[in-house]
């Protein structure tokens, strides 16, 4: 009697290790397939998932689908794992750890493929047909954009989409060109109010304004010949002239002439191909000139209004964002913030121009 319900114990054991052992193997077949990763991937550890009363709490779990190349690259190994699974039940032990061994090394070598497959250029071609959705629409839901540019955006859609996340050009796509045009006569407009008259028109303050630009837009990016042509100096000059006379609670600070570089080289994109090294203002036409220096001045007018006092008097802005730098560090990186005081240095000493420009100043011009 014994005998017999210790058998009957032992083949429900037996059934339920091989109903395991048959899903398992259904689980790798679907993801060579593509669907999905098998099972959960616990973010916690194993013994996190419980809390002091003993119950077994759900994980999370995340899947990741693969293309369609992976899907196909992986036939051979899906059918090898098909036939695997027919034959389970008629095989021993031993075949079922060769098999599973097999598997695995399928599965890494897939894996490799998926790696090889899914490289830079799918992943730009995904995120181009999706930025291209989001751009067709009548009504851009400039929140969804901004989501999708967090990761970076193509760089000839670029000027596009920086125009409507900076909120110069409408999501309405119907008032968009018309938008454009006025703004970009306003700009004009301003042009000739303001830069485009005698130094006898203008107050001392002006003057010295004018000059200090002057001195500094030589200066900027010295490292790109690009930056060097007069031409680009000289348009560089009027955008930051009219926009320090519009805005004369700030007025011109140094350091704003660098903001206007990743704007300029951007829009200028859209009428000069190649290298930027290979790049000539002198090739484009005095309107297409206008309408860049135009796109170029509402852009930065639109980033600065949210941060003006960042160029105001004794810049409070700039001063508030390092004293939260300095805690920030403090409490993420205490031996850090304990050596930065050994050594008597102040953090307005070093993170100043990283607010003041940026970060446009700490890396290369190119990689911005």
């Amino acid at each position: 009697m014994n005998n017999n319900t210790q058998g009957e114990d032992h083949q429900p054991k037996k059934e339920s290790l091989d109903s395991r052992f048959n899903q398992t193997l259904r689980n790798v077949q679907g993801l060579l397939k593509g669907r999905s990763i098998p099972g959960k991937v616990l973010l916690t550890r194993r013994l996190e998932l419980f809390d002091n009363s003993g119950i077994q709490h759900q994980s999370p779990s995340y899947q990741r689908s693969y293309s369609q190349n992976d899907a196909a690259r992986s036939n051979d190994a899906d059918k090898y794992m098909e036939g695997g699974v027919r034959n389970t039940n008629n095989s021993d032990s031993n075949a079922t750890v060769n098999k599973l061994r097999s598997s695995a090394s399928n599965i890494e070598t897939s894996a490799r493929e998926v790696k090889s497959v899914m490289g830079a250029r799918s992943t730009d071609s995904a995120r181009v047909l999706k930025f291209t959705k989001e751009l067709s629409g009548q009504m851009i839901v400039v929140e969804r954009l901004r989501e999708l540019a967090w990761s970076g955006v193509p760089p000839y859609m670029r000027p596009d989409v920086w125009r409507l996340l900076l909120g110069y050009a409408p999501p309405n796509s119907d008032r968009r060109e018309g938008v454009l045009r006025r703004k970009r006569l306003e700009y004009l407009d301003c042009v000739a109010q303001f830069y485009d008259i005698p130094d006898t028109e203008r107050s001392d303050d002006e003057i010295n304004m004018l000059r200090q630009i002057a001195v500094d837009c030589p200066r900027t990016v010295p490292d790109v010949a690009f930056f060097q042509q007069a031409q680009v100096q000289k348009s560089l000059e009027r955008i930051l002239y009219t926009w320090a006379i519009r805005h004369p609670a700030s007025g011109y600070v140094q350091g704003i002439n660098d903001l206007v570089t990743p704007f300029l080289v951007v829009f200028l994109s859209e009428y000069l191909d190649g290298s930027i090294d290979s790049w000539s203002i002198s090739e484009l036409s005095s309107a297409n000139i206008s309408n860049i220096e135009a796109d170029c001045y509402w852009c930065l007018s639109q980033l600065l209004d949210g941060m003006q006092d960042h160029y105001t008097f004794a810049q409070p802005g700039i001063q508030r964002l390092v004293f939260k730098l300095k805690e920030l560090v403090r409490r993420i990186d205490e031996p850090v913030s304990r050596h930065v005081e050994d050594q008597g240095l102040e953090f307005l000493q070093f993170a100043f121009r990283w607010f003041n420009c940026l970060l446009i100043r700490e890396v290369r011009f190119l990689s911005i």
